[in-house]
């Protein structure tokens, strides 16, 4: 494996040269190592790559289609306000500005899902470390069939401080959106909307676990960094999944 990150004579950095991996330390590895860990930085620059035509692919999905201005419910912006005023809130309204897109996360808590989803929770945990940051960018919202006390209670355990927390009540928006069966059964389901110039909200794209007949768990790993964290270690993630409690 060749080092790129040399200096000339004069102490310059030299620029990389395309193509030429990259020593990731400075330690002296075996050369059984060396070769071993050059053939799995390729793949990991095929798998950047891919992932970008992935992306690429995703922003060019023409426009998807009008959708109801679904209703839900929504208490207090701070919940340590409790859960009273509640209001409604028109999926339309959950847009801050023009031109901005809207991510919405569907929770698998509510109806027959009688307790909140573990792994959810551990997503939800997770966005709401980063939602400062994405909302730079783009809108958030969590959508639950949950009534709203439930909803905003775990929140309040879990300090979901920088979340949007929003109940779906008796609408179809989540069976609309397949993260709801026609029994209540629940899904996690991330979904992404954008709005016309004239207000009407249109669904861009979703994406379940289940991905075909052979994956059934994988669909949205990618959202969320536990399982990338946990696949850097020689045991990988194994058979482990998220509990609400440790």
């Amino acid at each position: 494996m060749t080092d790129r990150r040399r200096q000339t004579a004069d102490g310059r950095r030299q620029q990389p040269t395309p193509g030429v991996a990259m020593r990731q330390t400075n330690l002296k590895e075996p050369p059984e190592y060396v070769s071993a860990r050059e053939e799995l930085q390729r793949a990991e620059i095929e798998l950047m790559r891919q992932r970008e035509r992935v992306a690429e692919l995703r922003r060019r999905m023409p426009q998807g289609p009008v959708v109801d201005d679904y209703a839900f419910d929504e208490g207090p912006a701070d919940l340590s306000e409790g859960d009273a005023p509640a209001r409604s809130v028109r999926l339309s309204e959950l847009f801050g500005g023009p031109g901005r897109d809207l991510i919405v996360y569907h929770f698998m808590y509510g109806k027959r899902q009688t307790e909140p989803c573990p792994m959810c929770t551990m997503w939800l945990d997770g966005l709401n470390g980063v939602a400062r940051h994405v909302t730079q960018n783009a809108d958030l919202a969590v959508v639950a069939a949950a009534g709203l006390p439930e909803l905003r209670a775990h929140a309040r355990a879990r300090g979901w401080r920088n979340l949007r927390l929003l109940s779906a009540g008796s609408g179809s928006f989540k069976y609309d959106l397949g993260s709801e069966d026609a029994d209540g059964a629940q899904d996690s389901t991330v979904s992404v909307f954008t709005r016309d110039e004239d207000g009407a909200v249109r669904h861009f794209y979703s994406v379940h676990p289940r991905m075909s007949e052979d994956i059934d768990q994988r669909g949205i790993d990618l959202y969320s960094p536990v399982w990338h964290v946990l696949d850097l270690t020689r045991r990988g993630r194994d058979d482990w999944a998220a509990s609400l409690d440790y």
